[in-house]
């Protein structure tokens, strides 16, 4: 495992340089992945919007703030994740507001389809699900992961898929409503749990 993440963080954007990288690609009419369509670089258009407009709205509430910047002991925060995911566009503007509350944590995001041997160490329910957070202490050992939504969605996502049997675009259209209302709060929350909870090394 260690090799892998090591190997991983070899190939890591910050969070500027990976909205630099889906703006890029998507004046190639591109997203990011191995695989194109233009339904995935619809998808990631719509992301950098989203993700633009998160970046001047989101707020971080003084509760959560007070419990980042407890957080004492370098932490890395190793995103998987990809410019096509709804997720990912919703939480990353949370994640990384979160992250520049305190200088010992350093946010770090890697392409899933270019590190799938990490992905595959970290999956939810047998899937290779993203966005996934990766916490690591000073020596890359992992302490805890979050993802690839705020407890709260993950449960409406089990619900509608024990009743429906799969996620349908109306849910996803849902799921993205209930975000926009949510602005945040529901991520912050699992993390100021997060950084409360007593580290445990994951081999």
């Amino acid at each position: 495992m260690k090799n892998i993440i090591n190997k991983s963080l070899e190939n890591t954007y910050s969070y500027q340089e990976y909205k630099d990288l889906i703006k890029n690609l998507l004046a190639e009419n591109k997203s990011t992945g191995p695989n194109q369509s233009d339904d995935l670089t619809n998808y990631s258009m719509l992301n950098d919007r989203r993700m633009k407009r998160l970046d001047k709205t989101i707020k971080i509430s003084e509760e959560s703030t007070t419990e980042i910047q407890k957080v004492k002991e370098a932490q890395t925060w190793l995103v998987i994740t990809e410019g096509w995911c709804g997720d990912a566009a919703q939480n990353l503007p949370v994640i990384n507001k979160m992250a520049t509350l305190n200088n010992n944590i350093d946010l770090k995001i890697v392409l899933r389809d270019d590190n799938l041997e990490l992905m595959d160490l970290f999956l939810t329910n047998g899937g290779r699900s993203i966005p996934k957070l990766i916490a690591l202490d000073k020596d890359n050992n992992v302490i805890n992961t979050w993802g690839p939504r705020p407890t709260v969605a993950t449960k409406m996502v089990a619900d509608y898929k024990a009743k429906h049997g799969s996620l349908d675009p109306e849910f996803k259209q849902d799921l993205q409503v209930w975000y926009n209302k949510d602005k945040g709060k529901s991520t912050q929350e699992d993390f100021v749990k997060l950084a409360n909870s007593k580290p445990e090394i994951i081999s």
